[in-house]
């Protein structure tokens, strides 16, 4: 009779053992997989990301990040997703944002005023990173770096409408957030196709896009992701075709060989857009331009230049500026 027990226990143990052992169903099925739901703190699987020629693994969703770009918090806060941030940086490249998020992202404390230093990033405690291209460096959030010290690093570094879309959805899958981010790029979409109905049927105009001078104008070429914005409000960047780095200083010789309709003036903490301005008119070259002369000048905050939650709003007032014959009947 005992040793009949003792092979039933023997057996019993065996059995839970096995049991306890098992590869769940889900990690049967494959490597990657999506958050089961909207908010859910933990994967079913690993989620593989493909992001600035890297694959990206997450294990488990994040729960301290950096988002080192205003553009790149302003996708938090519209993702309600601020809580989780615990330090931004690039506030100098601000004018403040936007209403609808101002009160999430003004209580984010500020890492860096400027750029992220390699300091704080590493004394931060963050798990995650969501960080404008500017900030990839030696000296500031270097991948490699950040790696060892167990932060995930996404680069924000979209130059399409449809690379946006797919790092909000990648924000999405990563944070359990996938119905919000469809429906902050559906928004997007909408707004974006009703300025380029509005403009059907319009000729651009062109535009400069004046960051800074000095030795001459300090523009965006061709691949920068502004000029993609000013082409859906209905202009065309007078430096589209260069095309070897994001930011180029032109001369101005070039500039009043071209003959720009407007000039687009960005808006950030110094110098202000009235001694931009200034700085244009009292430009013996630059003077010279007729739109110069006539006083055509538009302004833009740069965070909304950038990649991010800002599309639509951007391609809605350069429509403005550019076209203002396009939406007077509709009261603006």
């Amino acid at each position: 009779m005992k040793r009949y027990l003792c092979l039933l226990l023997t057996f019993v143990v065996l059995f839970l053992f096995a049991a306890c052992a098992a590869p769940s169903p889900a990690a049967q099925a494959g490597l990657q997989a999506s958050p089961a739901s909207d908010g859910d703190d933990a994967f079913a699987q690993t989620l593989y990301l493909e992001n600035a020629g890297r694959t990206l693994a997450v294990s488990e969703r994040p729960q301290r990040v950096l988002t080192l770009g205003p553009n790149c918090t302003e996708l938090f806060a519209a993702l309600g997703l601020d809580s989780l941030v615990v330090g931004r940086s690039l506030v100098n490249h601000s004018r403040g944002p936007l209403e609808e998020y101002a009160q999430a992202v003004n209580a984010i404390p500020i890492l860096n005023q400027g750029s992220a230093t390699r300091e704080a990033i590493l004394s931060s405690g963050a798990d995650f990173i969501y960080a404008l291209d500017w900030e990839i460096s030696d000296e500031g959030c270097n991948l490699e770096e950040a790696a060892q010290y167990g932060m995930t690093v996404y680069v924000n570094s979209a130059a399409s409408l449809e690379e946006q879309y797919q790092e909000i959805r990648d924000i999405g899958a990563v944070f359990g957030v996938t119905q919000a981010a469809e429906a902050l790029i559906a928004d997007q979409q909408a707004r974006i196709e009703a300025v380029g109905q509005a403009l059907q049927g319009l000729e651009p105009i062109d535009v400069l896009v004046y960051d800074s001078g000095g030795d001459g104008v300090f523009t965006c070429s061709g691949i920068n992701f502004e000029s993609l914005l000013v082409e859906l409000a209905g202009g065309r960047n007078l430096f589209d075709d260069l095309d070897e780095k994001q930011w180029v200083t032109v001369s101005y010789e070039e500039v009043l060989a071209r003959q720009p309709d407007l000039i687009l003036i960005h808006d950030y903490d110094a110098p202000s857009v009235e001694e931009k301005i200034a700085e244009i008119q009292a430009n013996p070259i630059l003077s010279q331009l007729d739109c110069v002369r006539q006083g055509r000048f538009a302004t833009i905050t740069l965070e909304s230049v950038l990649p991010g939650v800002r599309m639509a709003y951007a391609v809605e007032n350069l429509a403005l500026a550019f076209h203002p014959e396009a939406f007077s009947e509709a009261g603006e």
